[in-house]
């Protein structure tokens, strides 16, 4: 357990900012596999790609994933968008 006051109060942030992001990278994950799992139907429409973009744009601003996995995402479903 943290001995200074400081700490105690930055534990408790911590522990609420890990369930935000876990919540975040939850939601994240659920929305890329209901993209993945309707790419191959014709269900796949140009708002759901900027559904998937957009979604990529804040994990990636609010430092759930870094940039560079958002890029590489999102490059990955315009594939997938395209096939």
């Amino acid at each position: 357990m943290p001995h200074h006051k400081s700490c105690k109060k930055r534990m408790k942030t911590s522990a609420r900012q890990r369930l935000v992001n876990r919540q975040n990278r939850s939601e994240m994950r659920t929305e890329l596999k209901n993209f993945r799992a309707a790419a191959p139907t014709a269900e796949k429409t140009p708002e759901a790609l900027s559904a998937i973009y957009s979604m990529l744009d804040v994990q990636a601003r609010k430092g759930v994933i870094p940039k560079q996995r958002a890029s590489r995402l999102k490059a990955r479903m315009a594939a997938l968008y395209a096939k």
